[in-house]
């Protein structure tokens, strides 16, 4: 199984951290189902051009954290996420990307007014493609 994950060289933000990022998006948000068996340590590294032991970071956070579970001998799967889990991921994300464009609005001097309104084009215009 191929993962859809797209890792920028050129971000301040860790790697590991892009791809446990990234996963954690795809399983809260119902893309990647309870058990479904991720590539391992090794192939993951090799298909996204990265260590192995930065491959290994990030899917110790996720284990860490409850969204895989990995089976000695077996592989490592998606493992059993509550709603409350599952949303509570979904929120964090959607908060942090807002709180970042609000923060580099203010750095431009944007009035909360203009923020408000370009926040409100922007919705409308995504409304009208979807």
């Amino acid at each position: 199984m191929k993962l859809p994950i797209q890792l920028s060289k050129d971000s301040r933000e860790p790697i590991y951290h892009q791809i446990e990022q990234q996963l954690k998006a795809l399983i809260a948000g119902g893309h990647l189902s309870a058990g479904v068996a991720l590539p391992s340590i090794r192939v993951l590294s090799k298909e996204l051009e990265v260590s192995v032991i930065t491959t290994r970071r990030a899917y110790q956070n996720l284990e860490n954290d409850g969204f895989i579970k990995t089976i000695q001998g077996k592989g490592t799967f998606v493992a059993e996420l509550d709603t409350s889990l599952k949303q509570a991921t979904k929120e964090a994300a959607v908060f942090d990307v807002f709180h970042q464009a609000i923060e580099t609005a203010l750095s431009y001097d944007y009035t909360t007014e203009q923020i408000e309104e370009i926040f409100q084009t922007t919705l409308q215009k995504t409304e009208r493609r979807n």
